[in-house]
């Protein structure tokens, strides 16, 4: 069984120092695990109240039996988790309005190697930190999976984000987010649709709030809050291993929006 060790924020003290209006409808925050879905989840977090927000972490398709409240409207909740495409998954969130989070699938391939890397990651692949392997071969495994042991970029990709394409779900991608986060006075808009596809009206100190969930000292699984040691990782894949994210997901980029990035 894996662990994530994760040190605990300040957001729910913080959001209460704003008026925030009561939920409506439940929100589900889904997203492709390691697509910023702390960043997105703590920014909500600022603009629903507190004893609305369901206080179990990331739901997944093996807990969700155990979750089944988190959806319901009695009363409504915001919840988060990285919910594959199923049967369960879309009668379980049938009430809820859903967000779905996606990543450049070439900067995603990174992003996990260095989640697994971490010290605050821990599980059945702790071996590969110290195994004699170069960055390139863990960099293809984690584009491929390793049979049995970790799914490669196509299944994550295909139940996790182009199964819900399509759908009711509203879709973000991790890049523009965080564009949007670095020219906030040019974002009001950005932010209002997100909030509106919410059930929520953009307050008049949004940004405020927004600056907030987005301090990445609250994210256990930022980059920069990651101990990492021993295999060093590129900042971005190379050519030959861009071809082999786009042979393992033909049209993929595409789909989420990003051909031509």
């Amino acid at each position: 069984m894996q662990n994530i060790h994760l040190k605990p924020d300040t957001i729910d003290a913080r959001s209460k120092e704003f008026a925030q209006a009561r939920l409506e409808q439940s929100i589900f925050l889904n997203s492709v695990p390691k697509s910023g879905s702390h960043l997105l989840r703590n920014i909500m977090r600022m603009f629903v109240p507190v004893e609305q927000t369901y206080p179990d972490d990331f739901i997944q398709h093996a807990t969700l039996p155990r979750h089944m409240r988190a959806f319901d409207d009695n009363p409504p909740k915001m919840s988060w988790g990285h919910l594959l495409f199923s049967d369960e998954s879309v009668i379980a969130t049938a009430k809820c309005r859903k967000i779905l989070l996606v990543r450049d699938p070439y900067d995603w391939v990174l992003a996990r190697a260095r989640f697994l890397l971490s010290d605050e990651f821990s599980g059945p692949l702790d071996f590969l930190k110290t195994a004699p392997i170069t960055a390139d071969q863990f960099i293809s495994m984690n584009i491929y999976g390793i049979h049995r042991k970790l799914p490669g970029l196509r299944e994550i990709y295909t139940f996790n984000a182009a199964a819900w394409l399509g759908t009711d779900a509203y879709i973000m991608r991790y890049e523009e987010l965080v564009a949007a986060l670095r020219d906030l006075d040019g974002s009001r808009d950005y932010f209002s649709s997100l909030l509106d596809a919410c059930g929520i009206a953009l307050p008049d100190d949004w940004q405020e709030r927004v600056r907030i969930g987005a301090d990445r000292k609250n994210s256990g699984t930022a980059r920069e809050n990651l101990s990492i040691g021993g295999m060093e990782l590129p900042e971005r894949i190379n050519d030959i291993q861009m071809q082999m994210v786009d042979l393992a997901c033909p049209g993929l980029r595409a789909l989420l929006g990003y051909e031509g990035h």
